[in-house]
């Protein structure tokens, strides 16, 4: 029986003091069958010369490296145009400041094997500068798609797109969107496939380091501008599906969207009540649920508000 073969894809920007710990741990992987896909996001720095660097000292995967060099166009697009290059059965993201444990692909591929699963997460480390945290994931199967994508969220699970290995026929059968801007990009991504999964199984078992000191990284970003692209995207996500809710992948999440999008709008005058004119009717319309953010005394003034746009 053939190996199933893993595409793994990585956005490279501005990460030189990085790379090098996530490329040995990608090139030194305990499994051969893997497919590596570096996506040079027009970074200014020496990523690259890191990279190739460290590819020299493992010559038996040079034939599998694909680099792809492009323009600078922010994270989300240099995830899909590695989605265009991937050959495996199943895709892993990587982000190039992280690394990963040495026989992560292996445990990963096993689990494939095993249940031919269509999305297999894994728990992870985050990695701080004095400490280290094993964050554990709750267990899900593709019965709780709805409650899985609800947690994503509220925080109550995590939408991390790079401790969750996914099948590339999923996103080949699906219209599977991209979203333009980076915060919450994940969410975006796992929210659809989620939702599309006939099967979802939980590695229990912590595979990825989350590095949480790059002073570079989109979570370290403007607060505001972090609050309007999450609200950006996640209103975008509505529109690709507004016209066939019922059984779309946002119909577990409505309400999070509209009160998320109206909060913001309101706490940081984005003007999205003028921008989008269903926004305060759909939030009059919206009911105030227990643990949801926003928390329910903020819900009750965004609906009071939205009542006299």
């Amino acid at each position: 029986m053939a190996k199933t073969v893993f595409s793994i894809v990585v956005p490279v920007y501005g990460v030189e003091k990085y790379i090098g710990r996530c490329a040995e741990t990608l090139f030194g992987q305990s499994y051969e069958d893997i497919q590596y896909v570096f996506v040079n996001d027009g970074t200014k720095d020496d990523s690259m010369s890191v990279l190739a660097d460290v590819l020299e000292r493992y010559p038996s995967r040079k034939d599998s490296v694909v680099i792809v060099n492009k323009e600078n166009g922010g994270l989300p697009a240099a995830r899909k145009t590695g989605m265009e290059y991937a050959v495996g059965d199943y895709v892993l993201h990587v982000d190039s400041d992280d690394w990963l444990e040495l026989d992560a692909v292996e445990r990963i591929a096993e689990k494939a094997v095993e249940t031919s699963a269509d999305i297999i997460y894994f728990d992870f480390y985050k990695e701080y500068t004095n400490r280290v945290k094993h964050d554990r994931e709750y267990d899900y199967t593709a019965a709780d798609k709805a409650k899985f994508v609800r947690n994503l969220f509220n925080y109550n699970s995590y939408g991390y797109v790079w401790n969750k290995c996914v099948k590339r026929e999923l996103y080949l059968k699906h219209e599977v969107f991209f979203p333009k801007y980076a915060m919450h990009e994940d969410i975006y991504l796992m929210t659809q496939l989620i939702w599309y999964a006939d099967s979802i199984v939980h590695l229990n078992m912590p595979l990825y380091h989350y590095r949480r000191t790059n002073p570079g990284s989109i979570t370290a970003g403007n607060r505001r501008k972090r609050r309007g692209d999450s609200c950006m995207n996640l209103i975008d996500l509505y529109e690709h599906f507004k016209d066939d809710l019922a059984d779309s992948p946002v119909s577990p999440v409505l309400t999070d969207i509209f009160l998320r999008s109206g909060w913001f709008s309101i706490v940081y005058d984005f003007g999205y009540f003028d921008k989008y004119p269903y926004l305060a009717e759909m939030i009059r319309k919206t009911p105030v649920r227990l643990g949801h953010k926003p928390f329910i005394l903020f819900q009750l003034f965004i609906k009071l508000y939205a009542m006299f746009r």
